[in-house]
């Protein structure tokens, strides 16, 4: 029997496709009125036979599969960092006063403007866009993995000094779990840079990927090409997003069951 919640699932999934459905219907509309040019506006089915043709006979399949590598590279070095340098400030006090100040320094430096340091360093090489990617998807796991591990309850901690626990078993055991929360959310929020900052990337460097057929599409007035790739894109992050909330209910299961 489905319960209110499923329903309330359902009903939900079912609004957004309608929301999607109506803005594709709102697109052949202005696109059969000719009401922006063709050149720049392609019909939906003009768009989907360029996506189904790249992905079948065009090179669109490998450039997509370079875009998503280099998202999940970028966003998994980040994540690393982000998890390891934040619950060592989130723990340590004395860790705290000594790296606080440099990441306070970085923090608001944005991605756009590393990309040239980035490149005098690294060149306009694959490297270059992993290390743009990973300092841009960095913060919000880094802020995230702060926040949660000073947030965690005070009397944990006493219990463990009274358990004897070894420091390292305060931080596996009681203050990453207890973490765990907030460091997917800041996952989530650098999952969705890391694919922005892919794309620029490409763009920048001229690497193969979504982002470098964009910009050839834009520049050669291919309009159904550049939508395609722009598809591609809605769905890499659509399907990314739900990939890690299934993995962040099944990860914080404990946390439902105990509600």
């Amino acid at each position: 029997m489905i319960t209110l919640p499923q329903l309330n699932r359902i009903g939900w999934l079912l609004a957004s496709f309608g929301v999607g459905l109506l803005l594709v219907a709102l697109w052949q509309v202005v696109a059969q009125m000719r009401l922006v040019s063709p050149v720049f506006l392609p019909t939906p089915g003009r768009a989907f036979d360029a996506l189904v043709y790249g992905l079948t006979e065009g090179d669109l399949r490998s450039k997509t599969i370079g875009t998503i590598e280099r998202m999940i590279y970028g966003w998994l070095l980040a994540s690393l960092a982000g998890i390891v340098i934040g619950a060592m400030i989130g723990v340590s006090q004395t860790a705290r006063a000594y790296v606080e100040p440099t990441l306070e320094f970085l923090r608001p430096l944005p991605a756009s403007a590393m990309m040239p340091v980035a490149i005098a360093i690294l060149g306009l090489t694959d490297a270059m866009v992993l290390a743009v990617i990973a300092f841009g998807a960095l913060w919000p796991m880094l802020l995230a993995t702060v926040h949660g591990f000073a947030a965690v309850e005070p009397r944990l901690y006493q219990v463990s000094r009274v358990l004897g626990l070894s420091h390292w078993d305060v931080i596996w055991k009681i203050a990453l779990p207890s973490a765990m929360p907030d460091i997917l959310s800041g996952m989530r929020v650098g999952l969705t840079i890391a694919l922005i900052l892919a794309v620029v990337g490409e763009m920048l460097a001229s690497r193969p990927g979504l982002g470098q057929a964009i910009l050839l599409a834009a520049r050669s007035f291919q309009s159904a090409d550049l939508y395609a790739g722009v598809i591609l894109l809605g769905i890499i992050g659509y399907v990314s997003s739900v990939l890690l909330g299934l993995c962040e209910r099944r990860l914080l299961r404990w946390r439902q069951t105990h509600h």
